[in-house]
């Protein structure tokens, strides 16, 4: 029986190092993600500032029409100086020059300023594309590296599996059945130690008389409330002084 045990024990530990494995892999997807999440938000970012740039483009080319527009009326307006008779006239017409030159003038101003503006958030986007294709490169990294984890768990997983296959061989259809039908309650930990007369999966104390048949690790004992496979670790057995 107490051979029975030993087996029991290894079986457990072969399920519990497959789940981590397969946890291992199963939570790979979560870290892409998470690892995504600061080049999602450095593209958002990219986004908003071109769409800042490109408004900027669009308000420069309108106020380059408008310029247009005023450069063409001035030329008009100093053709038509020479068919004026009028002294009144004349100074009107100069007024009215005057004051669309003074348009151009804060126009061209207007025009500066823009560039300026787009030379900023110009170098914003460079900037900008430049921590961007860091972050594709660092996650293209992290990637490759997630791979080889992969791709390691799952060659442990087909070896674990093969080394499972032999200790279900060795335990008797009865006692692996019950096993089965124990890893869900237990989630996953069917056999577990018994420690200082308690029960170290779900921590309830176990009663002396008990304790002191698993101690023996003769017979396959049960937690009387979580039904778990108990053992004792015998590297915590006192010394025998006599």
């Amino acid at each position: 029986m107490k051979e029975k045990l030993e087996h029991l024990k290894k079986l457990q530990k072969t399920d519990s190092t497959i789940l981590d494995k397969r946890h291992a892999i199963d939570v790979i997807p979560s870290k892409i993600s998470s690892v995504e999440k600061p080049l999602k938000d450095s593209v958002a970012q990219y986004d908003k500032l071109k769409q800042h740039y490109e408004a900027l483009e669009k308000k420069k080319r309108d106020k380059d029409r408008a310029l247009d527009d005023i450069n063409e009326k001035i030329n008009k307006l100093k053709t038509r100086i020479t068919d004026i008779k009028t002294n009144k006239e004349y100074q009107a017409h100069l007024k009215e020059i005057e004051s669309t030159e003074k348009e151009r003038y804060s126009l061209e101003d207007n025009i500066l300023m823009l560039m300026e503006e787009m030379e900023i958030s110009l170098h914003e986007l460079k900037s900008q594309d430049i921590i961007i294709k860091k972050e594709k490169t660092r996650i293209e990294e992290y990637k490759k590296i997630l791979e080889t984890e992969m791709h390691e768990a799952e060659k442990e997983l087909t070896s674990l599996r093969d080394e499972r296959a032999k200790i279900v061989k060795s335990i008797d259809t009865e006692l692996y059945e019950k096993y089965i039908s124990l890893i869900e309650p237990g989630n996953g930990v069917v056999v577990i130690e018994a420690k200082d007369y308690v029960c170290q999966g779900c921590n309830m104390n176990i009663p002396p008389q008990l304790f002191v048949e698993i101690r023996k690790n003769e017979e396959i004992m049960q937690c009387p409330q979580c039904h778990r496979i108990l053992y004792f670790n015998d590297e915590n057995r006192e010394p025998n002084l006599t």
